[in-house]
């Protein structure tokens, strides 16, 4: 009586678990262009040794931090879009410039590079600020201008915006 093996191939897709990323941080960067991960922040991350990205913000004057699993989920979008349209290569072409892969060294702090914090304008004083999918670095003066919206101007803004979602 023999043995018969089977080779059954099993597909094993891998989920991306990716956090909600909450708060606002006030920091300093030396001047080599280092920051320190404010702890709570770092405590929110995970993994350090995942690696991260920066970008270009799309919108602002500041650079875009994502974690690796957000920054495949955005790159799954980007990856989606058709080649052959000129507009969509031009998209990605402006969507990928100046795209950065860092790491977090062993006390904490990552490096931005130096085209990255000319194009956010940024000098000493930063703002972390997270927004769920990614955290924002900005100036510190350039983060309270924009920030700054009399509470009638938000709550304009937020009905608009939120208002058709439902009552929850």
């Amino acid at each position: 009586m023999g043995f018969f093996f089977y080779f059954c191939p099993v597909i094993i897709k891998k989920t991306i678990s990716v956090g909600i990323l909450i708060g606002t941080y006030e920091c300093k960067i030396d001047a080599k262009g280092r920051i320190t991960l404010p702890a709570p922040l770092k405590k929110q991350l995970g993994d350090l040794e995942a690696g991260f990205v920066l970008k270009r913000s799309d919108f602002q004057r500041c650079v875009d931090f994502y974690t690796m699993d957000q920054w495949n989920l955005e790159m799954q979008k980007v990856n989606s879009l058709n080649r052959y349209v000129k507009e969509n290569n031009d998209f990605i072409r402006k969507f990928m410039s100046g795209v950065k892969l860092i790491e977090i060294d062993s006390v904490g702090r990552m490096l931005v590079p130096r085209d990255l914090l000319e194009y956010a304008q940024i000098d000493k004083e930063i703002v972390m600020s997270a927004l769920g999918n990614r955290v924002e670095i900005w100036d510190k003066t350039a983060y309270e201008k924009a920030i700054y919206t009399s509470p009638e101007d938000f709550s304009v803004l937020a009905e608009k915006v939120m208002g058709g979602l439902g009552n929850d």
